[in-house]
Order: C-alpha cells, then sequence, then structure tokens
C-alpha cells in the first residue's frame, strides 16, 4: 500500500472512532436524563402524597375552622381520587393544581396563620407543610428542567434518525399550579 493510502484508511478510522464515541456519549448522556427524569417524577409523587397527607392531617386536627377543613379535605380527596385514575395524568395535575388553590386560599393570610401555629401541635405540622410546599415547588422545576434537555438532546437529527432513545416513551413535563400559600411561606423565610 502506499502512504498516501494509509492516511486515508486511518482517517477514516479515526473518524468513525470519533462518531462512534460521540453516539456512545449521546446515547448515555439520554439514559442519564431519563433516570434522572424518572427520579425526580418519584420525588415529585413523594412530596405530592405528603403534602395531601399533612393537608388531611390538619384539616382533621380541630385546629381550623370547619368549613376551612372541609374545603381542605374535599380537595385533598379529589387528589387521592385523581390518582386512582392514574391513566389521566392532566386529570391529576389538575387536582393537585387545586389544592395548591385551595392551601392559598385557606392559608393566605400570615396572621391567621400565627394564630393557628399558637396552638401545640399546629407549629410542627404547618412546618412540615410549609417545608412540603416548597419543595413540590423545587421539585417540579427540577423535573421539567430535567424534560427540556432531554427533549433538546432527543431533538437532534442523528439521534432521531439513529433512534439512540430506543422506545422510551417521549418525556412530558408536569403543569400544575405550585405556588406555596403566602401565609406558609412567612414560615420557611
Amino acid at each position: 500500500m502506499n502512504a498516501p493510502d494509509w492516511w486515508i484508511i486511518a482517517a477514516i478510522v479515526l473518524g468513525l472512532v470519533l462518531v462512534g464515541l460521540y453516539l456512545s456519549m449521546t446515547a448515555g448522556r439520554l439514559d442519564r436524563l431519563h433516570r434522572r427524569i424518572e427520579m425526580a417524577y418519584g420525588t415529585l409523587d413523594v412530596l405530592l402524597a405528603r403534602r395531601c397527607a399533612l393537608t388531611l392531617e390538619l384539616a382533621g386536627s380541630g385546629l381550623m375552622d370547619p368549613a376551612a377543613a372541609v374545603v381542605l379535605v374535599d380537595s385533598a380527596h379529589g387528589v387521592l381520587a385523581a390518582i386512582d385514575h392514574d391513566s389521566d395524568s392532566s386529570r391529576r395535575w389538575l387536582a393537585e393544581s387545586d389544592l395548591t388553590r385551595t392551601l392559598g386560599g385557606v392559608f393566605d393570610d400570615v396572621q391567621e396563620v400565627d394564630e393557628i401555629r399558637e396552638e401545640p401541635d399546629a407549629a410542627q405540622v404547618l412546618d412540615a407543610l410549609a417545608a412540603t410546599c416548597q419543595r413540590v415547588s423545587l421539585s417540579r422545576r427540577f423535573l421539567n428542567d430535567g424534560v427540556r434537555a432531554c427533549r433538546q438532546v432527543r431533538g437532534q437529527r442523528l439521534v432521531r434518525w439513529l433512534r439512540l432513545a430506543g422506545r422510551t416513551p417521549w418525556p412530558q413535563t408536569v403543569e400544575m399550579d405550585d405556588t406555596p400559600p403566602d401565609g406558609l411561606s412567612a414560615i420557611t423565610t
């Protein structure tokens, strides 16, 4: 073989190695992003369940006025009913948003929250609920950031053409109202 033939073959082999390395790294990145999304979704799910449980605990404690307790219980049961019908996730996010708005309506006044906190057992539950509401907001943002990053990588031509994502479903963002109530936000700051 001539010297120019060697260089051509070496350049082709080097190019194939570099393309293979790039594809391997991209597939690994996609795998890590999908795992990150699954973990973030699991974390969000746990935090939302904790928020619902704390809401029911607070509503059933007798520390609140009966009308607010009934509204909280009704909204929390709406979330539980939506979880039971897991096939439609949009229904769940609407129920979670409704619970967020209900919490915001019940705990919108810092002075009222401070009055409830004066009860012996209320401070611990309110602190836990306030912290959980903050964590829900952060967890949803973290999940949606992972979904956006994954969609960006999966949108690349080479990734689509070579099907580097395999049969993994297209990741979906979680769109819900997760604004912590004003009265509870004062606790965590």
